[in-house]
Parts: C-alpha cells; sequence; structure tokens
C-alpha cells in the first residue's frame, strides 16, 4: 500500500482524484473520537469543504461555530445541519474574512465566547479578474492568506487558554506549483493569473503553518496544513470551468476532500503533530521541485508583510 500510494503522490492526478482517495480509505479506521464539550471555529462554513467538513464535526458532537458571510445562507446550513445530525450546538458568526475591520470585530465576538479548541481557516476564493477590497487589498490575498493570518493570530491566546487544541488550514495541492512573492503579494505585477495568485496564498499558508507550529512548541497548540486533492466544490465549478469540465468524472466529493480536515480536528492520532502538510491523512512533501523553495528571511519578509498589512503588532 505504501508503494502505492508514494506512486500515486509522485503521478499527482491519481492521488488529488477520487481514485487515490477511494485507494487510500481502504488502510484507514473510521473517526470514531467524541467532540461533545469541544469548541470548533470553521470559516468558509457555508459550501463546498467547509459546509462537508462542518456536518461530519457536527455527527461528532462538536459545538460548532460557523462563520459566514450571508447571514440568510449561513442560517440556512445551520439549520440544515442541525437536523441531519441532531446536534443543536451550532452558533452563527457572520464576517466578510477579507476585511480586516470585520475579522477583528469576528475576533472579539469569539473571545468573549467562551474556549476554542479547534480554528479551521478554510474560508477561500479564486478570482480569474484582479480586485481589490474596500480597505485596498487585492482580494485573492485579503481572503485566502491575510485574514487567516489575522484571524489566527488574534485567537492564539485563548487556543492556548483553551489547549489542547488544535489550528487546521486548508490549503491546495496548487501551491506545488508556486513559490511566494513578496514583492508581488498584491498581485499587482504583470498579468494577473488568477490560479496562480490563489496558488501563491495557499503557499502562503503553508509557510505559516510552519511558522506558528515552531512558535508554539510546548504551548499544547498543535498546528497543521492540509490540501483535499481534486474535490467538486462550488469553488472549482464557478471558477476554473474548463478544468471541471475535463476532471468532472475523478473529482472527489466535497466530503472526500473534507476527509482530512475532520481527521485533523478529532482524531486521537492527529494529537501531538505539528508543522505538518497532510493529504489523505498522511503527511506530504511541501515542495516537489527546489524553485518553490524560501529561505528564512524570506519567511520573516513575509510575516512582516502581512504585519504591516493588516494593522497586526503581536
Amino acid at each position: 500500500m505504501k508503494l502505492l500510494d508514494k506512486a500515486m503522490d509522485a503521478a499527482i492526478a491519481p492521488g488529488f482524484s477520487n481514485i487515490g482517495y477511494k485507494c487510500r480509505k481502504r488502510a484507514w479506521e473510521p473517526i470514531t473520537e467524541s467532540l461533545a464539550g469541544r469548541t470548533v471555529v470553521v470559516t468558509g462554513a457555508t459550501s463546498g469543504l467547509g459546509k462537508a467538513a462542518a456536518l461530519d464535526l457536527a455527527r461528532l458532537g462538536a459545538d460548532l461555530v460557523l462563520v459566514g458571510r450571508n447571514p440568510e445562507k449561513t442560517q440556512g446550513v445551520q439549520s440544515e445541519i442541525s437536523s441531519t445530525t441532531g446536534n443543536e450546538s451550532i452558533r452563527l458568526e457572520i464576517a466578510d474574512l477579507s476585511l480586516m475591520a470585520e475579522i477583528r470585530e469576528l475576533a472579539d465576538r469569539l473571545l468573549a465566547g467562551g474556549p476554542i479548541h479547534v480554528l479551521i481557516n478554510n474560508a477561500g476564493t479564486l478570482f480569474n479578474d484582479r480586485s481589490v477590497t474596500p480597505e485596498g487589498i487585492e482580494s485573492t490575498l485579503a481572503t485566502n492568506l491575510l485574514g487567516h493570518f489575522l484571524l489566527t493570530n488574534l485567537l492564539i491566546p485563548r487556543l492556548i487558554e483553551s489547549a489542547p487544541s488544535r489550528i487546521i488550514n486548508v490549503a491546495s495541492g496548487g501551491m506545488y506549483s508556486q513559490r511566494i512573492s513578496i514583492s508581488n503579494l498584491q498581485n499587482d505585477q504583470g498579468e494577473y493569473k488568477g490560479s496562480a495568485a490563489y496558488a501563491r496564498t495557499k503557499r502562503g499558508q503553508v509557510i505559516l503553518t510552519e511558522m506558528w507550529a515552531d512558535q508554539l512548541k510546548g504551548a499544547g497548540v498543535g498546528v497543521n496544513s492540509m490540501h483535499p486533492g481534486w474535490a467538486d466544490t462550488p469553488g472549482v465549478r464557478h471558477s476554473l470551468p474548463g478544468f471541471y469540465k475535463v476532471t468532472k468524472p475523478f473529482l472527489r466529493t466535497a466530503a472526500e476532500g473534507a476527509d482530512t480536515i475532520v481527521w485533523l480536528a478529532a482524531a486521537d492520532e492527529a494529537a501531538g503533530r505539528s508543522g505538518l502538510f497532510w493529504h489523505d491523512r498522511q503527511p506530504r512533501p511541501t515542495h516537489k521541485t527546489k524553485r518553490t523553495r524560501e529561505n528564512p528571511e524570506k519567511r520573516q519578509e513575509l510575516w512582516d508583510a502581512l504585519s504591516e498589512l493588516s494593522g497586526w503588532s503581536g
């Protein structure tokens, strides 16, 4: 099985597809741990991977906090999950996670609400055309990386207080194609390519994961990133229609893509593991080629740039 797994990883397509998921799933144990009494915050919870993860986490008994941008849609997902699972311990938080001001207000509300045992940074989007937020930040950067940076840093003190706790950053296998570009964080140089801008933010998420893991050693907070493989989500259908048309028969369901999110949030086997990049319940390399690697100085430059853009001064 290990040889098959490595072969699928090397070939990428089989491993990222539903074929890889089905092959690997044969060796897995069901997730049976109870999350009763554990508060789990899920961003981007109204569709795709976030919704699928929230549904399974509710089945495990978690006290869920669903973060969404659209009040009606978020309320609908809350009702659907509650009626499907019987879990009524689900509350809503409405915030646009591309806006730093709204993230600060969200963090204040979350910090007023008690322990936080798991933070799942799932909110993200892929824009085919460049745009900026009302705060003047390029939208891909703001939503997929800067917002996660600020929210996580604001909540880390509570996660430490609530330890053992976990942070899970939902990245993408697309990050293998890109290296972080500090000079082009705002994607304003050269031709804008939405898929490349998206992949660079996901590369940034993986870098932050490793930096937070180093900072939080001994604090009882595990920090990991993961990628879901190729999953059939609204984001893929709407933002990558050509890719979706070609790969549709091989795409994972949202629940299959979200499996590792739930496993990292709940499984005893995942406890104590930190700073890793996961796919299908196994740690994976963070680089396929030397071209995408960054040095410690570039990592610090990224941290400093995100701190300045977000107003974070911790």
